[in-house]
């Protein structure tokens, strides 16, 4: 079964406590999401395989390391996943960036994929799937299927906040995918919104109703 880590960080749960605010603009939310996307990558990078490699200093030769497992490729769930592209790439600068859109079939209410771009060597990277919200988790299992078709196998995702009702859906439907958190919430509400959650995070980030 995939992990599930809530990250306890100060520093993130100060930014998000600013961040649900009604009264914060939305060039604000814009840079909060950015500055919580970038402390959330150094935890979900934080396993990455390393290997030696000698460098030699100004003064003497030594051994440190690099990374040496997968490479990384983002893939932020169109649109609000974009607002968390630059911070991650700040701590990860050559990840490659993938994208996915989708949009609510207003009769089924079911996610429905209308692009994806991946790159070519998808099956020899690390996949980080960003979205700022798991709400009801449909969203976010389609993305986890596409990558799949497209020939990914190690996959994780990293969300702001988090419903524990999408939690247990992605996790039954993909338990081999890590979850990488920065607080869960309480609950759903009948609208499928987070609560106590932060509106819709699209909206805010873009200025769009």
């Amino acid at each position: 079964m995939g992990k599930v880590f809530e990250m306890d960080h100060p520093l993130i749960q100060h930014k998000l406590t600013i961040l649900r605010d009604k009264n914060t603009s939305s060039k604000d939310f814009r840079s909060l999401v950015t500055e919580i996307a970038m402390l959330m990558g150094y935890e979900v990078t934080r396993d990455l395989e390393l290997s030696d490699k000698e460098v030699e200093t100004p003064l003497e030769k030594t051994v440190g390391k690099e990374i040496s497992g997968k490479k990384i490729a983002l893939v932020p769930i169109l649109r609000a996943g974009l607002g968390m592209v630059d911070g991650v790439l700040s701590v990860v600068p050559g990840a490659r960036v993938a994208h996915v859109g989708m949009y609510r079939d207003p009769e089924t209410l079911k996610p429905v994929t209308y692009y994806s771009k991946f790159p070519k060597d998808i099956s020899e990277r690390t996949i980080i799937i960003l979205d700022p919200m798991l709400a009801t988790g449909g969203s976010l299992i389609e993305a986890i299927d596409e990558v799949k078709r497209a020939g990914a196998t190690s996959i994780r995702t990293l969300n702001i906040i988090a419903a524990p009702e999408g939690i247990k859906v992605v996790q039954d439907a993909h338990p081999d995918v890590d979850i990488f958190i920065g607080h869960i919430d309480r609950e759903l509400n009948d609208h499928a919104y987070i609560l106590p959650g932060l509106g819709d995070a699209g909206d805010r980030m873009f200025g769009t109703k």
